[in-house]
C-alpha cells in the first residue's frame, strides 16, 4: 500500500491539517490496512448525500465507542474539486480519522485515471498490496453499512482478522477473535451445522423424537463447539 504513495504527502483531516510525509508515518497509517480511495466533488449533490454516510460507516468500523477493536481501514479522500474551497466543503463532512491528498497534488487525477473513475461520488477499495478489492463500493455501503467490511476483511486476507462489533464483544462467548467474522458471512450455515450437531447429541444420548430435535435446533447455542 506505501508503494502507492511513495513521495507523496497525505494529511490528516484535524483541525491543524498535520501532514504524513515521512516513509516511516505512512507505513505506520497505511501497511496491512484496508484503503478506501473516495472520489467526490462538492458540485455533485450526489456527493453531498453520500458523504455523511460514508462518514458514520467509517465511524462505526473506528471508534471505540462502536468497536473493541477498530477496523483495519483507511480513508483516503481523493478530490476532485474545482477549487481549494470546494474541496474544505467536503472535508467538513468526513472523520477526523480520514486523509486526503491537498488540493494542489496533481497526483489526484493521476489516481482517477489510474482506478479509471468514471462516475462520482466512488469509492475503490483496495487490498494491502494495492489490488483492486472493489472497484465502487459506494452502492454495498449503502445497503449493507459496516456489516460489509466483514466480507472486505476475509476477502483481503489480513494479517491481524480481530474484529468485532462491541455488542458482540459483550453478549457472547467466543471460539476466538476470528470467530465473527466467520459467523456474520456465514450466519445461515452456521446455523445449518449447529441444528446438526443438536442432532447428533440427542441421537448418542437418545433422547427426544425427531419433531423435538428440530425444534431445538432453531434456538442459538453459545455452548456449541
Amino acid at each position: 500500500m506505501v508503494d502507492l504513495f511513495v513521495d507523496r504527502v497525505l494529511v490528516k483531516n484535524n483541525k491543524d491539517q498535520d501532514e504524513l510525509d515521512t516513509e516511516h508515518e505512512l507505513v505506520m497509517r497505511l501497511q496491512n490496512r484496508i484503503l478506501m480511495l473516495f472520489f467526490a466533488s462538492a458540485e455533485s449533490e450526489t456527493c453531498q448525500q453520500f458523504a455523511p454516510t460514508l462518514h458514520n460507516f467509517f465511524k462505526q468500523l473506528t471508534d471505540e465507542f462502536y468497536v473493541e477493536r477498530a477496523a483495519q481501514l483507511v480513508l483516503l479522500y481523493i478530490s476532485l474539486d474545482q477549487s481549494e474551497e470546494q474541496l474544505e466543503n467536503v472535508l467538513k463532512e468526513l472523520p477526523k480519522k480520514s486523509l486526503f491528498l491537498a488540493y494542489e497534488d496533481p497526483y489526484r487525477r493521476e489516481l482517477e485515471t489510474m482506478f479509471n473513475v468514471k462516475e462520482v461520488p466512488t469509492v475503490v477499495v483496495l487490498r494491502p498490496d494495492c489490488s483492486i478489492l472493489i472497484p465502487n463500493a459506494v452502492e454495498e455501503i449503502i445497503q449493507m453499512g459496516p456489516d460489509c467490511y466483514c466480507n472486505w476483511l476475509e476477502a483481503a486476507e489480513l494479517i491481524d482478522r480481530n474484529f468485532l462489533m462491541k455488542e458482540d464483544f459483550e453478549n457472547n462467548s467466543m471460539r476466538s477473535f476470528s470467530d465473527p467474522v466467520r459467523r456474520l458471512k456465514y450466519k445461515v450455515e452456521d446455523e445449518k451445522k449447529k441444528k446438526k450437531k443438536k442432532k447428533q447429541r440427542r441421537g448418542w444420548g437418545g433422547g427426544g423424537d425427531e419433531g423435538e430435535e428440530v425444534e431445538a435446533g432453531g434456538g442459538r447455542d453459545d455452548k456449541d463447539g
